[in-house]
């Protein structure tokens, strides 16, 4: 098999890469409404390939928003059936004046393709399909496999849930298999077993009916934007701890032995810091670097805005100024309870001043997958055959909604079998993804679906 799978991989790279690019050119944004023909167009195109790479039925499935594309191999009912979801949505490209490469005009340079989409999750998704077509032009598919690839993941996959509750025998599988995770370095591979959630919002706080002249108004009527950032600085206390009342209240508690155990894991703070052009790290007093983005919930602005931005000056006091805030949970905790948490508590400390008006926008709740699992034993012996060591197993500061949603609907649990770096810069100006990565991944999963067809007899 190793040869056959080695042989195939070394004919076809230049294709695979090529084909990659293809999709990476579209400009896939599914936040951005003037992208819709595009989103569109990229659903098309993985139809497209599903049916060149041999899959049956394979079908794009209309939904209120962005379209789902299925496909599907079922060679033997009575053989288990792998389940791989992906998304094709990537996040806009902003600012791209800091692109050193046009985001959508894919270029390989150092051993990495650059473009937005490359990593997250364009490049991982189609991993699966050139795997999967190399088991079917080697004859090697050990058991049935169906493609759910989704165009809404980076907007909150709302659609993706109404797909999946009306869908279920359709969806009957016996494991997911999910690449949009990462591994902690090209020669540490490692494989996710747990993500945390999401609570996503945006405010509003308004002050005067109008914008202002500084100078007639200043000092004497509330400005908007001051008072935002004093309600955001009252957020965390000076441990950066949320201060949200309840906020910890159902956040779950690892041992001493088990934060030991996560502890293991190689990390080099100095070489985090430099990666970043960090002179020093930031985050909850009591805990190291990798359970404050793993472990411990968070809270964060992503973006602030109000008043004039433009060029030059102009004395204004603004009438509105506005954030969009995120804070990722862990196991335990509520997407739908923390939002109302952070609503009570927003409107708790604003001033009489101002209105504060708070809109939630998407959230997700954060899971732990088993690492006992046939599943899980199946991608680690994938991997160890690839990378020719054990992966360990981490836990994700990352959020993956579906996943919990898989479990309660499907009553599946996933494998996130993921191949990207820290360092690819995914959501951020010049995203990457290592051509060794993307071809690891394609060598890899024929061996978890052999290793997973084996296991379950």
């Amino acid at each position: 098999m190793s040869k056959a799978i080695n042989e195939y991989i070394e004919t076809n790279k230049g294709r695979f890469l090529e084909e990659l690019f293809e999709l990476l050119r579209i400009p896939s944004v599914s936040a951005d409404p003037q992208y819709k023909n595009d989103v569109i167009r990229t659903a098309e195109a993985i139809r497209v390939n599903l049916i060149a790479a041999g899959a049956d039925n394979v079908e794009i499935c209309s939904t209120a928003g962005y379209p789902i594309v299925y496909g599907e191999k079922m060679i033997d009912p009575k053989l288990p059936t792998v389940l791989v979801y992906g998304h094709y949505d990537v996040q806009p490209a902003d600012p791209l004046e800091l692109w050193v490469f046009g985001p959508f005009e894919p270029v390989i340079k150092d051993g990495k393709i650059y473009a937005r989409g490359a990593c997250d999750d364009k490049g991982q998704m189609y991993m699966h399909v050139k795997a999967f077509e190399l088991m079917m032009r080697t004859n090697t598919l050990p058991c049935n496999v169906k493609f759910m690839i989704e165009g809404e993941e980076e907007v909150g996959s709302t659609n993706l849930g109404i797909f999946v509750k009306a869908n279920k025998e359709k969806l009957k599988a016996d494991v997911i298999l999910i690449s949009d995770t990462g591994i902690i370095a090209n020669d540490i591979p490692s494989i996710t077993v747990g993500l945390r959630g999401l609570s996503y919002v945006e405010v509003e706080v308004t002050g005067p009916s109008r914008d202002l002249h500084s100078g007639l108004y200043g000092g004497a009527v509330a400005n908007p934007i001051n008072i935002l950032c004093e309600m955001i600085a009252k957020m965390k206390d000076d441990k950066n701890h949320i201060t949200i009342p309840g906020f910890y209240d159902d956040v779950e508690i690892l041992s001493a032995e088990e934060r030991a155990e996560m502890g293991k894991a190689p990390f080099s703070l100095d070489e985090y810091k430099k990666a970043l052009s960090l002179s020093d790290i930031h985050g909850e007093e009591g805990y190291t670097t990798n359970e404050r983005n793993s472990i411990r919930p968070t809270l964060d602005v992503n973006g602030i805005w109000g008043g004039y931005t433009g060029e030059g000056a102009k004395t204004v006091i603004a009438s509105k100024a506005y954030a969009k805030i995120s804070m990722r949970l862990v196991p335990h905790q509520s997407s739908d309870k923390i939002t109302k948490l952070f609503s009570d508590y927003f409107e708790s400390i604003a001033p009489k001043s101002v209105k504060v008006k708070v809109t939630p926008h998407h959230g997700g709740e954060p899971v732990v997958t088993p690492s006992t699992s046939v599943a899980y034993k199946a991608a680690s012996m994938a991997m160890e055959t690839t990378f020719g060591k054990k992966p360990v197993p981490v836990r994700s500061g990352g959020s993956i909604p579906i996943v919990a949603m898989f479990k309660s609907e499907l009553g599946l649990d996933s494998v996130l079998m993921g191949f990207g770096l820290d360092s690819d810069a995914i959501h951020s100006p010049n995203e990457h993804y290592g051509v060794f990565n993307y071809l690891k991944g394609i060598e890899t999963i024929p061996y978890f679906f052999k290793n997973f067809a084996d296991l379950s007899k």
